[in-house]
């Protein structure tokens, strides 16, 4: 059975679908305001929970010279400034143990980056918060292998952990994006999350930095909603051509009302009709969903 977990006025695991939404890298607090006010009418209007993003310090950068974010004191000022203005919830990521007591003080969710989903005490030290946990499957994991990070959570005291998918590599600069690995994680109890947009990334593309293409972010995630997920993770900006990280990936703020009036009428449609895939039942029944 998976476990309900409340933010705000947002439910992952409740089967209402909560989005997570916000620009790569925080590049000012008008952005992050604009961004996370327009959003949040969009989610009230269409029904879904919402939950800001956005990092402080992308620490992962490909190039040396990338913009990183304004670091954790500004950042983490910011982040709380939008939490109050705009009435919402937030989450960033963390890289060390050490951030994770002094970024608890300010956001909702501690995200742990792909990259350091097997680090124990990062997981540990994000864990003993008692902040809720979104970790990201690593790009080169299994899906079932994340039953020994959840484990950790769960060992550190803290069983508010989502599980977040966002593609797997395949060959040089591609990932691929297994939808199997949804049912197969949210089997392990936890509430799922997809990454839209990092989905469709193609890890330093560009040689100095990393690429992606922002054409296959709907394509996937309605299949994402189809399969059954618990909350979408998708970057978004006015601008991402001039966004200052992951631009080629994101999803154009004007365009999100479309996007969202999509997955809206397939979550309703998978949700109320069919459920979400529950593998318990299939390997019982071998075919298909409970009526």
């Amino acid at each position: 059975m998976t476990l309900t977990i409340r933010v705000g006025n947002a439910e992952f695991g409740s089967g209402r679908l909560v989005l997570v939404a916000g620009p790569c890298v925080l590049e000012s607090l008008d952005l992050g305001l604009e961004i996370a006010e327009t959003v949040r009418d969009l989610c009230d209007e269409l029904g879904f929970g919402y939950i800001f993003k956005s990092s402080f310090d992308k620490a992962n950068r490909t190039s040396i010279v990338s913009y990183r974010g304004p670091g954790i004191e500004l950042g983490l000022e910011w982040l709380e400034k939008i939490r109050q203005q705009a009435g919402v919830p937030v989450l960033t990521d963390i890289h060390e143990a050490a951030q994770a007591p002094v970024a608890a003080e300010v956001v909702d969710i501690l995200q742990i980056p792909a990259f350091l989903c097997r680090q124990t005490d990062l997981l540990v030290a994000a864990a003993r918060t008692g902040r809720v946990l979104n970790v990201k499957k690593a790009q080169f994991m299994a899906p079932e292998d994340m039953t020994a990070v959840l484990s950790k959570c769960l060992e550190a005291g803290n069983d508010r952990v989502i599980l977040c998918e966002r593609g797997t590599s395949f060959g040089y600069h591609q990932l691929v994006v297994d939808m199997r690995s949804l049912a197969i994680m949210r089997s392990l109890g936890a509430p799922v999350m997809f990454d839209a947009t990092h989905s469709v990334q193609t890890p330093g593309g560009k040689g100095t930095t990393s690429g992606g293409d922002r054409r296959f972010v709907l394509p996937l995630a309605r299949a994402a909603v189809a399969v059954g997920v618990d909350s979408l993770f998708l970057e978004v900006h006015p601008d991402p051509d001039r966004a200052k990280s992951d631009g080629p990936n994101m999803v154009p703020l004007e365009a999100l009302r479309t996007f969202l009036q999509q997955i809206r009428t397939l979550d309703d449609a998978v949700k109320e009709n069919i459920g979400m895939t529950d593998l318990e039942w299939v390997v019982k029944s071998g075919y298909g969903q409970p009526s």
